[in-house]
């Protein structure tokens, strides 16, 4: 496996210097405090708007979310939770939002999932917030398994939209991944995503960065 500085210097090499790098980084991750002062419905409309995009124009979504955020009265988890059969048909109906019913209907699965690790933790956000990120993988498995449609890249934009520390496993990143020898194809297997986060943990120890830092440098030193 080759070591980070190798990495690094290779995407310096295509962006032109360390400073067209730092530019591209993700500005937004957030301490595990900063993570715990974010309400639960917050938690959900990001989680919403990711699985909308997926397969979807994201510019298209953006620009609707203002009607989301009415229609599914602010991501209120507890009414979210309690959609009817009668709210639904409403809801798959209603022209201010994307009507796809297989979509709108993972709002009040997620939502109960939320509720449940509310009780069990305090909070939904204190349960993402103190979740390692050495164990990324981890997270994303029990996010796809407890809750509706959060899985591959959806999940990971979900975590990296609300400022979760984390990698994205994009087209880039896994060409990046292969060159670097971590994996020999797609991470499709657990074996191989588990290669993968202990690469990413060994790479954060040689170069102090965090997991999303990572994730783009590995997206910028690759051709693919």
């Amino acid at each position: 496996m080759q070591k980070f500085e190798e990495i690094y210097k290779r995407a310096v090499e295509r962006k032109g210097s360390p400073e067209a790098i730092e530019v591209l980084l993700p500005k937004n991750i957030k301490t595990a405090n900063e993570l715990t002062s974010i309400s639960d419905d917050r938690y959900l409309s990001a989680m919403t708007s990711a699985i909308f995009k997926a397969g979807f124009v994201w510019k298209v979504i953006e620009s609707k979310w203002p009607d989301f955020e009415d229609v599914f009265w602010s991501f209120d988890i507890e009414k979210c939770a309690l959609i009817t059969p009668e709210i639904f048909e409403n809801l798959c109906q209603n022209e201010r939002i994307i009507r796809n019913p297989q979509k709108i209907e993972t709002v009040s699965i997620n939502a109960s999932m939320i509720l449940e690790f509310a009780q069990d933790y305090g909070s939904f956000a204190n349960f993402i917030a103190n979740w390692p990120k050495e164990d990324f993988i981890g997270l994303l498995e029990i996010l796809h398994k407890k809750g509706a449609r959060l899985g591959g890249q959806t999940c990971q934009y979900f975590l990296r939209s609300i400022g979760k520390d984390g990698f994205v496993l994009g087209k880039d990143g896994i060409a990046a991944l292969i060159q670097a020898k971590v994996i020999d194809k797609p991470a499709t297997s657990k074996t191989n995503v588990k290669k993968i986060q202990e690469a990413y943990n060994q790479w954060s120890n040689e170069s102090g960065r965090n997991l999303a830092e990572i994730s783009k440098i590995l997206a910028l030193s690759t051709d693919s």
